[in-house]
């Protein structure tokens, strides 16, 4: 703390620590303006950990709030080194890790223009070189392809008019390559930037190009790529095991100028689990409703294991369908108790229970088909057992109508389809693999 006797008798200097208390104070205001929107971001993030599920967050607004808070931190921490650094300081290094070996290189080489020792005046020779590499990049760039095609008539006859034909296109006498058409299908569906974003974009470079004409291109582009689709979704129908999940999807309802609810029903199929031969692969088919009939017809002749969450229409198909068995999702079961876990002994131990049963899924990670199910048979199957037991004893002394017994009740009635995994080394323990693959939309 300044002392009264520590003051300057000058008039300058006293207005130049004045000044400098002013600059002080102004950055401690622009600090605690950090300070605040951090807590806000906390107290949010808390919300999503720890909140009611209707207070939680949006996962896209989750994401953007961790955004915010490495950037903010990043920031702060810039800054800190830069006041806090003397000019001998080097910086530090980050650990970023290496650059991919296949981006090209472009050297740019820093010399010293006098090869003469700066100390005698003797020719310098090389000795070593310090080498830094930064990720660049070159914003897109649109061009522009113009396809001659030269017309050749005859002397002698003066009749015949030869030309070769023009090359196909997606949209016939359109101005987009296949390379823009797939760009844009990439932006919308891969990077879920909707289509009036990118004609923002793209207007920033002086192309003008309306949604609706965006919205075309993506509709020819899904006409041509339909017999892709369905040979990658008859390939997972001849697979012996497949993933299935269904989420809500708003469509254009087309005379009624607003949206209505269609469901987006998505099938996966990835082995590298347990070292299987068939490459991951997931097709998403639209319907207009849930009813279970929807996947029956999505799945044609499939006949093996289906894993999926519990959702009632799939086991209205298992029924119907005898070569289908149904493997159920111990995430789902997991998710029942988690709710409950702040004021539930009984949901606390469930989830310790089924926390082992992931422990052992990881270290059986990348083993066979056989060797997965003989560690499961070895270490999980007792855990499963007694998980049994203890949810049956447990339903007898709770509510049917709590949301404990409901919880309890979801894992019982769906127990053979949970235990399925202990015969099996192909199966999961959870559906995961196709929810990440339907998430995002």
């Amino acid at each position: 703390m300044l002392m009264e006797a520590d003051l300057p008798d000058d008039v300058e200097a006293l207005r130049a620590l004045v000044l400098e208390q002013a600059r002080e104070l102004d950055t401690l205001k622009v600090f605690q303006a950090d300070v605040e929107r951090l807590k806000a971001i906390i107290e949010a993030l808390q919300r999503h950990r720890f909140g009611r599920r209707s207070e939680q967050f949006d996962p896209d607004q989750f994401e953007l709030a961790l955004e915010e808070v490495e950037t903010a931190l990043a920031e702060a921490e810039h800054a800190r080194d830069k006041a806090s650094r003397t000019p001998a300081e080097r910086p530090r290094k980050s650990n970023r890790g290496s650059l991919p070996a296949h981006l090209e290189r472009i050297e740019q080489v820093v010399d010293v223009e006098d090869k003469a020792c700066p100390c005698c005046g003797g020719a310098l020779h090389q000795i070593g070189e310090d080498v830094a590499e930064r990720l660049d990049v070159v914003p897109t760039t649109f061009r522009v392809l113009v396809t001659r095609r030269p017309r050749y008539g005859c002397r002698s006859c003066e009749s015949a008019i030869v030309q070769a034909p023009a090359p196909a296109r997606i949209v016939e006498g359109g101005i987009p390559t296949e390379a823009l058409i797939a760009q844009v299908l990439v932006a919308k569906y891969a990077d879920h930037l909707p289509l009036y974003r990118q004609a923002q974009i793209y207007a920033r470079q002086g192309i003008q190009l309306d949604r609706s004409t965006l919205a075309d291109w993506v509709g020819r582009a899904a006409w041509y790529l339909r017999p892709l689709r369905d040979h990658i979704l008859e390939r997972l129908r001849r697979s012996e095991r497949l993933f299935a999940d269904e989420t809500t999807a708003p469509v254009l309802d087309p005379g009624r100028g607003r949206t209505k609810t269609g469901q987006l029903w998505a099938y996966a199929r990835d082995d590298r689990p347990w070292g299987g031969d068939d490459p991951p692969m997931v097709a998403y088919v639209y319907a207009a409703d849930r009813k279970g009939e929807r996947a029956e017809a999505h799945l044609g002749d499939f006949a093996g294991i289906l894993q999926v969450d519990g959702y009632g229409g799939y086991a209205a198909l298992a029924r119907r369908r005898q070569q289908i068995s149904l493997a159920f999702c111990w995430a789902h079961v997991r998710r029942k108790f988690y709710e409950l876990a702040d004021n539930s002994p009984v949901a606390t131990e469930v989830l310790r229970r089924v926390a082992l049963l992931y422990a052992i899924e990881d270290e059986a990670r990348g083993l066979s088909a056989e060797q997965r199910r003989a560690v499961r048979h070895d270490r999980s199957r007792l855990i499963v057992d007694d998980l049994r037991q203890y949810l049956e004893a447990r339903i007898r002394q709770v509510s049917a109508k709590s949301k404990l017994g409901e919880a309890i009740r979801y894992a019982l009635t769906r127990w053979d389809g949970l235990s399925r995994f202990l015969e099996d080394g192909r199966i999961d323990l959870d559906s995961n693999t196709v929810e990440r693959s339907i998430r995002p939309l």
